[in-house]
């Protein structure tokens, strides 16, 4: 069925997206339907993002922002009340669709419950059943009648075990590119953009700057930032004239992240720049924050997540660190059957059976290792870039479907079933 021959019959969707990169996606796909679709009323939980398309909150999404499985554990006994309010708002608004964004060990759970009802149910991004755990492929079936992939090597195990899945691709290929501009435009395109950070100019005349990115959770600074602010103690001490940018979500996390600095950071303090904006996009290239930092800097020293794919497609060269509780990595380890947790050398393995960035792992994630490897970036950063443009190449080759589209064809097509 096309976009053409769609019933205009209101539809009401429940949607839940639990972090800052879900609440990007999912309003990504909001906007997507909203445009085939005339009739939506959304209901669910996200951000700022999600809201500006016309999502009706029923909890605040930092409730669902947890990060580990010891972690949630800690948290169980609010998410168990949030899975509940919920699932009781959904019931009472009568929802036709629910999309999970994100987020599958919460929104498979609502799933289980929502399909039983004959609540046609999508979980968009696919957990990572190719990574560990295949197994999970049978709850996943049993919460959801289709799955949105956004990488081409994730329909292998659907295909497999028979269950519907479709390719749509990340949608910040089509928002996120190489810019060959010269940094000092970049840059100064930046300090433009944010008068109220007045030290920001430091920028303009240092011959290198490296972006720091601790992540998005609480959680992850916490366990991040010390390793990153360590690292950069000793590129400055290597490095002649470096700045540092570190953009955070939010005023608070800026907060909590500048406390650290003036008690960790020494003299350095003044040399690492934290910024914000509260989710709001800077450029009318559609740059957001974090975004705009990658994009001017030499390196990006990040944490594994959503933002590596960022990085990947800015073309921005990076060292990837990953540190989680001790309990929770343990148990992972066991699980994984994948070499690689970034994004970028998880494709690069799948396109040409080898790693483009370094990752530093846990125990091997310390200040000392973090900064030689950003000093072999540095000493010849076109090493990298030229990996990074051929892996972007071929993933924006295979990646073609519309979510929105696959979504209502899905939806009709079952009732039509039905």
């Amino acid at each position: 069925m096309t976009s053409t021959t769609l019933p205009v019959k209101p539809l009401t969707i429940g949607i839940v997206a639990g972090e800052v990169s879900g609440d990007a996606l999912g309003a990504d796909f909001m906007q997507k339907m909203n445009a085939i679709h005339p009739h939506i009323r959304w209901v669910g939980v996200g951000g700022t993002q999600m809201a500006a398309q016309g999502l009706d909150s029923v909890i605040q999404m930092s409730r669902l922002s947890v990060m580990g499985l010891v972690e949630v554990v800690k948290h169980l006994p609010d998410l168990l009340r949030a899975k509940k309010e919920i699932l009781t708002a959904f019931d009472d608004a009568k929802i036709d669709v629910f999309v999970g964004i994100d987020a599958p060990d919460f929104n498979l759970r609502l799933g289980k419950v929502l399909k039983p009802k004959g609540v046609y149910s999508v979980q968009y991004v696919s957990p990572s059943v190719w990574a560990w755990r295949e197994n999970r492929i049978h709850g996943i079936k049993a919460a959801t009648d289709l799955v949105l992939c956004l990488f081409p090597f994730e329909l292998d195990v659907y295909a497999k075990h028979e269950h519907p899945a479709v390719c749509v691709g990340h949608p910040l290929l089509a928002k996120l590119s190489a810019d060959t501009r010269a940094q000092a435009d970049k840059r100064a395109e930046l300090i433009n953009a944010l008068p109220q950070f007045t030290d920001l100019t430091k920028l303009m005349t240092a011959k290198q700057v490296i972006c720091l990115m601790a992540g998005s959770r609480t959680s992850e600074i916490n366990a991040i930032l010390p390793l990153l602010i360590d690292s950069a103690k000793l590129l400055a001490n290597q490095q002649a004239d470096c700045q540092f940018i570190l953009p955070v979500v939010s005023q608070v996390h800026a907060q909590l992240v500048q406390a650290y600095c003036q008690t960790h950071a020494g003299e350095l303090a003044d040399s690492i720049h934290i910024v914000h904006n509260d989710g709001q996009f800077l450029y009318t290239s559609n740059l957001g924050l974090s975004q705009a930092c990658m994009n001017i800097s030499d390196v990006v020293l990040l944490a594994s997540g959503t933002a590596t794919l960022e990085c990947l497609l800015l073309e921005r060269p990076m060292v990837v660190v990953y540190k989680v509780s001790a309990m929770t990595y343990a148990i992972a380890k066991r699980l994984v059957k994948i070499p690689y947790v970034s994004l970028p050398n998880i494709l690069s393995h799948q396109q040409i059976g080898q790693a483009i960035v370094p990752e530093l792992i846990q125990a091997d994630a310390t200040a000392m290792a973090v900064s030689e490897q950003a000093q072999i970036i540095l000493a010849d950063t076109t090493k990298q870039t030229t990996k990074l443009h051929q892996t972007a190449k071929t993933l924006r080759a295979d990646s073609h479907a519309n979510p929105a589209q696959a979504v209502l064809d899905g939806f009709y097509k079952n009732k039509a079933v039905l």
